[in-house]
């Protein structure tokens, strides 16, 4: 993987990339309490301006393609429009295409996503990995963990499927305080599993 890691950070413009690694803090707005309340005026805003970067937060290193903005469709506004679920994937691809070059051709590779929480049926994560397999031709997992509890914040992460192939891309389509990557790396990385971590939105300014 640092060969893939070298890659894109020589291959992207650096106008589009920021190769600095954070993890500095910021207002959670994902925090229980906002959600709870639903208050669109406090909700998490995406424009969408192409800025990808490569982050490192709670002892994992993900790559975004778009970061939280001040103005903008709101979260629950995105979520709830199908035709964002093509354009996360239709976005996705061509990076994770670019970052893993002929290693992803070479096959062995599958995609997860983070455990539903508060959706029995497909969440939109879900709905982006379904569509990123497709384009890429690789296996989807739905459900390879399972969360204990409902709460986005301090989740506990047990294992439900355990994918055949070596190589995972783990995706989320939203990523504030990296505790839920971290979570599936803990999961799945001593089982011997290859990890490399993508999400849609970097929800910190």
């Amino acid at each position: 993987m640092d060969g893939s890691i070298k890659d894109i950070m020589s291959d992207v413009s650096t106008s589009k990339i920021d190769p600095n690694f954070s993890s500095g803090g910021g207002k959670d707005l994902f925090g229980e309490h906002k959600r709870r309340a639903w208050d669109k005026t406090t909700e998490a805003r995406c424009d969408f301006s192409y800025l990808l970067k490569l982050t490192r937060r709670t002892d994992v290193n993900f790559i975004t393609i778009w970061k939280k903005s001040l103005y903008g469709r709101t979260l629950t506004d995105i979520k709830s429009d199908p035709a964002m679920v093509s354009h996360f994937a239709d976005n996705i691809v061509p990076v994770i295409r670019e970052t893993l070059g002929t290693s992803l051709a070479h096959g062995g590779w599958c995609i997860v996503t983070s455990p539903k929480r508060r959706h029995k049926e497909k969440n939109f994560a879900t709905m982006i990995s379904e569509r990123i397999a497709a384009e890429l031709g690789i296996p989807f997992y739905e459900d390879v963990a399972l969360c204990r509890t409902k709460q986005r914040m301090n989740a506990v992460f047990t294992l439900n499927i355990l994918p055949k192939e070596p190589n995972v891309i783990v995706f989320d389509d939203f990523v504030t305080t990296g505790n839920t990557l971290a979570s599936m790396k803990r999961l799945l990385q001593p089982l011997g599993k290859n990890l490399v971590f993508f999400a849609g939105i970097n929800n910190k300014l």
